[in-house]
This record gives structure tokens, sequence and C-alpha cells, in this order.
């Protein structure tokens, strides 16, 4: 079993978590057997980029959701499975997922995805918004 750096990981989920900074998204990655920071950041597509073909990423994104009258913070984690990971890495996410989601436990939605197509921003935001309650900006449509 993988262990994992609780402490870069929890400083990279924190940061995301934080309304003072700009940093929405977090990601972990394998580091030979164990779960590190893979990086965070502002922009998504710096996050779509990490998730190649190659490799198994973990991902923690702040995503804005509301309408002129409400504005809020939505959280989701994503699970990226590049298409080239051999069967018995994919077979261990599931367990391997259980340590990510003890350091990040506060989120609306989970993904998993692993075609980098379906990886798109907007797409997130849309399922976030469903999620979201009263939509004030429906009264306009």
């Amino acid at each position: 079993m993988p262990q994992i750096d609780k402490d870069g990981c929890r400083a990279a989920y924190d940061q995301v978590r934080n309304d003072d900074t700009d940093t929405n998204w977090a990601a972990f990655k394998y580091e030979d057997d164990n779960i590190v920071p893979a990086g965070v950041g502002c922009d998504f597509e710096d996050f779509k980029n990490l998730c190649t073909d190659e490799c198994r990423i973990f991902g923690f994104l702040r995503v804005t959701t509301g309408d002129a009258m409400s504005k809020r913070a939505k959280f989701t984690f994503i699970t990226w499975m590049g298409k080239n990971i051999c069967g018995m890495k994919l077979g261990k996410i599931s367990t391997d997922k259980a340590l990510v989601k003890e350091i990040v436990q506060n989120f609306a939605k989970e993904f998993s995805f692993s075609d980098r197509n379906d990886l798109d921003e907007e797409y997130i935001r849309e399922e976030l918004k469903k999620m979201g309650g009263a939509n004030y900006d429906a009264q306009a449509e």
C-alpha cells in the first residue's frame, strides 16, 4: 500500500480551500509508491496538462458558481486514470483514493476521467451548478 505525504498534500488542499488565494486546483500524483503533491495553480489548463495517458492523478478543484445575487465556491474531487495505465495500477486506484480522501474531505461532487476530451472545465462547472440550488439568473432567460 502506498504512503501519502500528508503534510504536503494537506498544504496543497488548504491552499485551494483558502479564500484569500487565487489557487483553484491542487493535484496529487504517484511518485514511486507514494502519493505526493504534483502542484497547485490558478489555471485549469495547467491542471489538465498534468493529466496524461501515462499517469494517475487525484485533483481537488475550486469552482465559483452562482448568479448575480450570490457567488459561492464549490469543490470537486477528480480521479484521472490515463489510458495507458496497466490493469493492476488501475485496480489500486480505488483503495489509494481512500488515502487521499483522508485529506481531501470536503467536496460537492466527485468525477473520474480517462479521456482528456471529457476533462472539461465548463462541464464540471455546469455539473456543480446543477447542485447549487436557487439560480436567480434563470429569471432573466
